[in-house]
């Protein structure tokens, strides 16, 4: 498990797709529609940040960080949501990676510090 101080910096996101759900009123051809995408940052399932939404775009580009302090903390989990006028978010993707698999990549150090693609 980790404890100590994580800091989280979203930069961007590419090669986002539309889902099945989101495509459902769409007049456009299937698969091509721009989503208005924002992602969520959770520890072991507790929300400790969220980007903003980015309008009309799949290769949005944040550049946002976000901080918290962790007690034992077993994942970090990026989450895409498309952002619809009513009802529910879309979901569109998400990653989960493990701290103790970025403690063991960051070798003696006391941190990690580097880029995650998914």
């Amino acid at each position: 498990s980790f404890n100590g101080y994580l800091k989280v910096r979203i930069g961007e996101a590419v090669g986002l797709q539309p889902t099945r759900w989101s495509l459902r009123h769409s007049l456009f051809r299937k698969g091509y529609q721009l989503l208005d995408p924002y992602v969520t940052v959770s520890v072991d399932q507790v929300r400790v940040g969220q980007t903003s939404t980015k309008q009309k775009t799949n290769k949005p580009t944040y550049n946002e960080e976000f901080s918290a302090t962790v007690t034992d903390g077993h994942q970090l989990e990026l989450s895409v949501f498309h952002d619809t006028p009513i009802g529910y978010d879309d979901f569109v993707a998400n990653c989960t990676l493990h701290f103790q698999d970025l403690l063991r990549s960051a070798g003696p150090s006391d941190s990690f510090e580097g880029w995650v693609s998914w």
